[in-house]
C-alpha cells in the first residue's frame, strides 16, 4: 500500500487508472476483529458511479465501493514467472489457436470469427487479439450475425492474469450481459523433463502415429466422431497422435500433440478407467514430447480446468505452472442461434466420469457445444491439455 511521509495509508489511484494493474485495500466495518481490512490486486477494469471494478488474475471480478478504499495505487504487471519458457499471451494464444484450427475462420479487423459446426467452444469462438476495426457493439452484433449464420451460438475467448491479457474486454462484455461459462488455464513448462519422465521409458509400449485411427477414435469418442471433428483433430502444423494397446480393442491410453516451432501443445490425453494410475498418461506425454524434442520443439504447453486436481498435481509434477487463465463469454441469453439451448454442456462432461485423474483419465477438454450437444466429455486442447489428468472439459461442447 501506499504510506505517506507521515505513516498513514493513502489512495494513490484514479479513474483514470483504469486499465492498470492495481492494489487496493478497503475497510468493512462490519466484519469481524482483525479481519475489517481487504487486499484486492488486479486489473482496475472501471470506476463508474463511485463502485471499482478490478479483475483478479483468474478473472474473478471484485466490487469495491470507493467510500470502503483505505489505500491503493498502481503496481507493476505480475512478475514473470521463475521457471519454465518464456513467452508473452498473444504469442501463446496463436500458438494455441493453430494447435486447434477450426473448419472456418474469418477476420473482423484484428479479432478471428471461428467456426466447426459446434465441436468445442474453442474451435467456435471469437479470438480477439486486437481491434476489430470498428466500435465494439457495432463488434459484438456482427459476431452475433456470423455465429448465427451458421446456426451457433456466439463466444468470445477473454484471456486475464498476464501482461496484455483482456480484462477490460471481459468486462464490457459482462455489462452487455454477456456470461462467462467456462474457465481454464493455460500453463507452461520445459519440453525435456516431460520425455524423462520418471518411469515412462520403462512403461508401456507407446504407439505413435500421424492420424486418428479407429482404435484412437474409439477411446475419445465412444459415439464416433464427425467429419468436422476429424478435421480439428487433425489439423495444425504437425500433429501425432498416441496410444497405449490394450487386448479390449480401444487403447488403454491415448493422447495428442502438435508440434509448432518451438512449441509442443499437448491435448487429448485420456486413460480407460479401468487402467488409470498406472502411469500411462505419464507415458503418453513422454512418448509424445520426445517426439517433439526430436523436431526441435523445447517448450510445451497445455490447457486444464481449475477445478481438475488430479491432473494439475501430474502436471506440477512434470515442470508445468501457470501462465493464465482463459474464459469463453456468451452472447446474452435470447440472442443468436443459441437461445434455449443448453449453455451448462459446457464443461464437456468433465464430472461426469471424463475427468482424467492425476495419471489417469482424460485430460484436455473443455467440453461440449451448448448448441450440438453431441459427445461426451474429452480431452481436447480446450481444457487441459496435456496429460491425462487434466480432464478439463470445457471445450468440447457437447453434453455426453
Amino acid at each position: 500500500m501506499e504510506i505517506s511521509a507521515n505513516f498513514r495509508l493513502e489512495v494513490r489511484i484514479t479513474a483514470s487508472d483504469v486499465g492498470k494493474r492495481v492494489s487496493v485495500r478497503r475497510l468493512d466495518e462490519h466484519a469481524a476483529e482483525g479481519e475489517k481490512f481487504t487486499d484486492t490486486v488486479g486489473v482496475l477494469t472501471s470506476w463508474d458511479d463511485g463502485v471499482l471494478l478490478i479483475t483478479r488474475k483468474s478473472g474473478e471480478a471484485v466490487r469495491i465501493p470507493e467510500s470502503s478504499l483505505v489505500a491503493g495505487k498502481v503496481v507493476p504487471a505480475a512478475p514473470a514467472r521463475r521457471r519454465g519458457p518464456s513467452a508473452t499471451y498473444g504469442e501463446l494464444a496463436r500458438v494455441a489457436a493453430r494447435g486447434w484450427r477450426p473448419v472456418e475462420r474469418e477476420p473482423l479487423g484484428d479479432w478471428e470469427l471461428r467456426a466447426a459446426s459446434g465441436f468445442t467452444r474453442r474451435a467456435n469462438s471469437v479470438l480477439p487479439l486486437g481491434d476489430p476495426g470498428m466500435p465494439l457493439d457495432e463488434a459484438l452484433a456482427a459476431v452475433r450475425r456470423w455465429y448465427a449464420a451458421r446456426g451457433l451460438p456466439a463466444y468470445l475467448q477473454i484471456a486475464t492474469g498476464a501482461e496484455d491479457t483482456q480484462e477490460l474486454l471481459g468486462a464490457e462484455l459482462a455489462a452487455r450481459g454477456w456470461t462467462r461459462e467456462v474457465t481454464a488455464e493455460l500453463w507452461t513448462g520445459a519440453l525435456a523433463p516431460v520425455g524423462d519422465a520418471a518411469g515412462a521409458a520403462d512403461g508401456p509400449r507407446v504407439v505413435l502415429s500421424r492420424s486418428a485411427d479407429e482404435a484412437w477414435l474409439a477411446r475419445y469418442q465412444r459415439r464416433g466422431v464427425s467429419e468436422v471433428a476429424l478435421r480439428v483433430l487433425g489439423g495444425g502444423p504437425s500433429v501425432w497422435f498416441a496410444s497405449v494397446p490394450s487386448d479390449t480393442g480401444a487403447p488403454a491410453a491415448i493422447g495428442r500433440c502438435v508440434v509448432d516451432g518451438r512449441w509442443a501443445g499437448f491435448a487429448a490425453v485420456e486413460v480407460a478407467p479401468e487402467h488409470r494410475r498406472r502411469g500411462l498418461a505419464t507415458a503418453v506425454m513422454a512418448a509424445l514430447a520426445r517426439r517433439a524434442l526430436d523436431e526441435g520443439a523445447s517448450a510445451a504447453w497445455l490447457q486444464v480446468k481449475t477445478d481438475n486436481t488430479g491432473a494439475r498435481a501430474l502436471y506440477q509434477g512434470m515442470g508445468f505452472a501457470l501462465h493464465h487463465a482463459y474464459h469463453h463469454y456468451r452472447e446474452p441469453a435470447g440472442t443468436g442461434a443459441g437461445a434455449g439451448t443448453d449453455a451448462g454442456a459446457e464443461a464437456g462432461g468433465a464430472g461426469r466420469g471424463g475427468r482424467a485423474e492425476a495419471d489417469g483419465g482424460r485430460s484436455s477438454d473443455h467440453g461440449e457445444h451448448p448448441r450440438t450437444g453431441a459427445g461426451r466429455p474429452v480431452a481436447d486442447a480446450d481444457s487441459a491439455s496435456a496429460g491425462a489428468a487434466a480432464g478439463s472439459a470445457g471445450d468440447r461442447y457437447r453434453s455426453g
